[in-house]
């Protein structure tokens, strides 16, 4: 009996080391945001002594300067494949990270927060041309349980911060900032020897590097994702504004529905997403996810209709069913964002993508606490129409979209580094 080296494939079946590689790179990262994200305002007003209005304007500025770094980033990952473009982006980040203890005045901390941007922009689209390549042909499903392993590394990162937060040291919160920095050299490390550096895919005669801008199906379903994306921030920003203003729930309620909602996402990421591949099956799970979130808004309104005794149950049951909408939703944009990409454009299509996610992320702020705590409980029912009525569109674009893709053709390529290609009985390349 022959063996096979683990870095290739077994007959017929994924090569599952580069995954395992992008995993732990990925899950080492989240830690080290986690440790990061919550202690990073803190930092900067306390520790800095930046005034927190400065602090949000700056994070804006830097937020939407770096939408300004996908298609770019997305185009070099295509023309001299996604690895290189991905570890720069990350040295770029372990340095702008590491800059932050340096900074003593705003318009240092807007500089390196930009640059902090426009790498992780960058990352973003490199990583998903990544995820494309060794995800096989299930790349969707790849990302999903990729997604697990990233919630289980914020969560973790989150609960170490908690003790630096409660040392209320500049060494503490510069120890944070540093392990984050760390983070991203060693997520670096681990994909420069452990995930293949593939070569760029050929390009057909006449390709475009705004070519993503003039497909109008993709371009409606990247409306649509980020439109939906405000149900992230309904469960991390405006449920806990509207647990703490308009209920006598006890304050650690809000801790407990943040950590049930990455609870239910990281139990059931896998095992629902591995069920959305086709543009076809996300379409219907963006669909699925909108009449979950219709149900889950009004019951998070009416936490404050109901004794404080019953608010915290009640606003558990609407994070429950809020969570598995929300990995419907993911499920359903990556089986899209993945399955409506050419192959030889994911970089650039993935930058979109991630440029569209972060979009919503920015406006979703203004919009959920200035419109739906403004209209009160029919802010919320609005907002639940409002998600019923985006996933409603994801089956009909999905068709569209899925009507003007070209039939695919096995991706004849290899790693740079791998052993000759070899075919499996069946014709599949044994690397794609």
């Amino acid at each position: 009996m022959i063996r096979m080296r683990s870095s290739q494939r077994a007959r017929g079946g994924p090569d599952f080391g580069p995954q395992r590689a992008l995993i732990a790179a990925s899950f080492v990262s989240r830690v080290g945001n986690g440790l990061f994200n919550t202690a990073a305002a803190l930092y900067f007003t306390l520790v800095v002594h930046l005034p927190a209005t400065q602090v949000g304007v700056g994070l804006t500025i830097a937020g939407l300067c770096g939408l300004a770094a996908g298609i770019p980033a997305g185009n070099l990952a295509d023309r001299y494949g996604p690895r290189p473009v991905w570890l720069t982006a990350l040295a770029v980040q372990t340095v702008a990270m590491a800059t932050f203890v340096l900074i003593d005045s705003w318009l240092a901390f807007t500089l390196v927060a930009t640059l902090d941007r426009l790498a992780g922009t960058a990352a973003g689209a490199a990583g998903g041309a990544i995820v494309s390549r060794i995800g096989g042909e299930r790349p969707a499903a790849f990302r999903a349980r990729l997604r697990t392993y990233v919630n289980l590394g914020v969560v973790l990162g989150t609960l170490g911060a908690a003790f630096a937060v409660q040392i209320d040291t500049r060494p503490a919160y510069t120890a944070l900032i540093l392990a984050n920095a760390a983070s991203f050299a060693v997520a670096a490390l681990i994909g420069l020897l452990r995930i293949p550096a593939h070569r760029p895919l050929p390009r057909p005669p006449g390709h475009s590097r705004l070519a993503v801008l003039a497909d109008r199906p993709y371009v409606a379903f990247v409306a649509l994702y980020s439109a939906m994306g405000l149900q992230y921030q309904t469960v991390s920003l405006l449920l806990p504004i509207w647990l703490s203003a308009h209920t006598d729930a006890p304050r650690w309620t809000v801790a407990a529905v943040y950590a049930i909602n990455s609870g239910v996402c990281a139990l059931l990421q896998s095992r629902l997403g591995s069920r959305v591949e086709t543009p076809c099956q996300g379409g219907r799970a963006f669909r699925l996810a909108g009449l979950l979130f219709l149900l889950s808004c009004p019951l998070m309104a009416l936490s404050a209709d109901v004794p404080a005794w019953v608010a915290p149950a009640l606003a558990a049951a609407a994070v429950c069913v809020h969570s598995v909408g929300e990995v419907w939703e993911s499920s359903g944009g990556y089986a899209l964002a993945f399955g409506l990409a050419p192959d030889h454009a994911q970089g650039q299509y993935q930058g979109l993508f991630g440029i569209g996610f972060d979009a919503g992320q920015a406006l979703a702020p203004v919009v959920l606490t200035g419109l739906v705590l403004g209209l009160g409980h029919a802010g919320w029912l609005l907002l639940g129409v409002f998600f019923a009525t985006v996933g409603a569109a994801g089956p009909p674009v999905a068709a569209w979209a899925a009507r003007t893709r070209p039939a695919r053709t096995p991706v004849q390529e290899r790693p740079d580094e791998s052993p000759p290609l070899e075919t499996t009985t069946d014709g599949v390349p044994e690397h794609r």
